[in-house]
């Protein structure tokens, strides 16, 4: 009998058509190199909402042959991985060349709604750029990263999305020996304002217009019809940044590492590590402990948003010609970010208009809440019960101040504001709910989360994903994750390292 040889499985990316527009960029740009394999890797997590993106089934996400590709064990015959490099400022600081230190893409593919979304795998070993790190990550921040990247895209907040965790028994030391993951991240694009400032401070304008050239062609092909497109170009990723910054601020976001590096070209959230959700009120707030300094904290976003803006723009200073057309392109951000975030205070207040003092009324709200360390999330949310006629919906948000009669003058004010406009109390607390979540990744669901699965109990990050994906329903079965953080959750920090 003759012997015949096996056809080999189906990969399940097969019908995805992957490519990577990337590579075909000049070999400067990057380094091609295969994924370090994975040693026994197990499916800690998948997203389903992820995964529809860019066409994947419930059946394939449980597939053996699926977990091999996310662990970087088995490549798709038409992937060309590499790790790409950029440069950035770091805490204010020029730090020169960085890179993809432990992040491999794997191509792009088509994306179910149109355009295509890059693979790229977090924690898949170390590369030219790792700058004597490992190249791996750990399973903590892999389902740090997860689950904010998915909670982010359920609140409405541009962001690079998860599909999935695959875990390993294999150790990382980082403080002490933990066991390491891989997350497969998604994103159209993972340029970074750093990938342009690689290339303007290594005084090379060519690359650096092919790199803006590329952007421009893939990503803003309105913009190719405008007169200076590089100008045209910066004013939008200002006008975008300025905009994610407003709303980062509106639900009480902290990124935690605002360096250039972690900054998108398409104004996406980004890079999750020391990230927080505001919990008791402190505009102040520093949610990375690494950040002795504070450059990073809640009340600084905004500002350090526009600084890296200006970063960006002295890249692209010798594409757009002048220092005057740069100048322009980034003016708009203030405005910008100002307007912003107004709209998104109103709808928080369930406001339909703009009132010469409406600003006195939002600047007595917030110095009220933080003179009470009054929690961000539930604050709004329970706001919206509060009824124009009798306080009697008022306990459980009027519990929340220290000072109660101070609230109860805010309170006055806010009613007399709502009746300027003839508010509702039914159609507002509906459009107030529809923007107001009553669950965000608070720290210590997340370490709940990650404790279970430190000793392979996954449940938590399941039941966790499934209640972040829709923040903004009541979920009564769950209203346990909504409540006030405890009291050992004070001794939570997160670090550049989580």
């Amino acid at each position: 009998m003759t012997a015949q040889l096996k056809t080999p499985a189906a990969h399940p990316l097969d019908h995805l058509k992957i490519a990577n527009s990337f590579a075909e960029l000049p070999s400067s740009f990057y380094t091609r190199l295969m994924p370090t394999p994975l040693p026994a890797p197990y499916l800690v997590d998948a997203s389903a909402s992820a995964a529809s993106l860019i066409g994947l089934t419930p059946a394939a996400l449980a597939s053996q042959e699926l977990l091999e590709a996310l662990a970087g064990n088995r490549l798709h015959p038409n992937s060309t991985p590499l790790a790409a490099v950029y440069s950035g400022h770091q805490f204010g600081v020029w730090a020169g060349q960085l890179g993809d230190g432990r992040a491999i893409l794997l191509g792009d593919v088509e994306a179910a709604a149109g355009g295509r979304m890059e693979l790229q795998l977090k924690g898949a070993g170390a590369t030219p750029y790792s700058r004597m790190g490992d190249g791996r990550a750990v399973l903590r921040s892999s389902i740090r990263e997860y689950l904010c990247s998915e909670a982010m895209a359920a609140l409405g907040i541009p962001t690079s999305r998860a599909l999935a965790i695959v875990g390993s028994d294999q150790l990382a030391m980082r403080e002490r020996p933990e066991t390491t993951a891989v997350v497969t991240r998604m994103a159209p694009s993972f340029v970074r304002f750093g990938s342009f400032e690689h290339w303007y401070y290594n005084n090379q304008h060519d690359t650096l217009k092919t790199l803006a050239d590329y952007v421009i062609a893939g990503f803003y092909p309105e913009l190719l019809a405008a007169a200076n497109p590089y100008q045209a170009l910066l004013a939008e990723v200002t006008r975008r940044t300025a905009h994610l910054m407003a709303q980062w601020q509106a639900v009480g976001f902290m990124h935690g590492v605002m360096n250039t590096d972690n900054m998108s070209i398409l104004g996406l959230t980004l890079d999750y590590g020391p990230f927080g959700f505001m919990e008791a009120y402190d505009p102040s707030h520093i949610c990375n402990h690494t950040d002795q300094q504070g450059r990073y904290a809640y009340n600084k976003q905004p500002q350090i948003g526009h600084w890296n803006c200006f970063a960006l723009g002295q890249a692209l200073l010798p594409l757009i010609g002048s220092v005057e057309a740069t100048e322009a392109a980034l003016s708009s951000y203030q405005a910008q970010y100002g307007a912003k975030l107004d709209e998104l205070l109103h709808a928080k207040l369930g406001l339909a208009t703009h009132q010469p003092d409406d600003d006195k009324l939002l600047d007595a709200m917030f110095a009220l809440m933080q003179a009470s360390h009054v929690d961000f999330t539930l604050f709004f949310r329970r706001l919206g019960n509060l009824q124009l006629d009798g306080a009697g919906a008022d306990t459980p948000l009027r519990d929340l101040f220290i000072d109660r009669a101070a609230f109860d003058a805010w309170a006055l004010q806010y009613r007399a504001r709502l009746k300027l406009e003839n508010s509702r109390d039914d159609s507002r607390k509906l459009a107030m709910d529809d923007c107001n979540p009553k669950y965000v990744l608070r720290n210590y669901l997340a370490q709940t989360a990650i404790e279970q699965a430190q000793n392979k109990d996954f449940s938590e990050v399941r039941k966790l994903l499934e209640i972040l994906e829709n923040p903004f329903d009541e979920q009564p079965q769950h209203a346990k994750y909504a409540e006030l953080p405890p009291d050992w959750a004070r001794g939570l920090e997160v670090s550049c390292s989580s």
